[in-house]
């Protein structure tokens, strides 16, 4: 399993040192630090629904003017969230062509069930 997150975001540490407890192996990748591959976003958002993969309560998407928000529905999101990994809802977590978003009880439970 590869989590994607950022590396000082309290929800991915949370969501880290649960895998850990769990017992659950997973691959951990800074999307500051290690970058996302335009392909493997692309997957993203084909897969992963806009309102979930995009994180419109952080503050790097509340300082978008109403264009830049437009253009995040479009075909062009993929630039815009490669360029600002902080648009996007963080962790994400990813294992055989499944994605899953954020790390809440409905998000673990799932987590579980890949693990076995």
């Amino acid at each position: 399993m590869k989590v994607y997150g950022i590396k000082n975001c309290d929800t991915c540490k949370k969501a880290i040192k649960w895998l850990k407890d769990e017992g659950i192996e997973h691959q951990f990748l800074d999307l500051r630090a290690d970058g996302l591959p335009k392909e493997e976003l692309v997957r993203w958002i084909d897969a992963i629904d806009r309102d979930t993969l995009i994180n419109k309560r952080g503050t790097t998407y509340r300082q978008l003017d109403d264009a830049a928000k437009a253009e995040l529905e479009g075909v062009n999101s993929a630039k815009q969230l490669i360029a600002a990994p902080t648009l996007m809802k963080r962790p994400i977590f990813a294992q055989d062509g499944r994605y899953l978003v954020g790390f809440k009880e409905p998000q673990k439970a799932t987590l579980r069930e890949w693990a076995t």
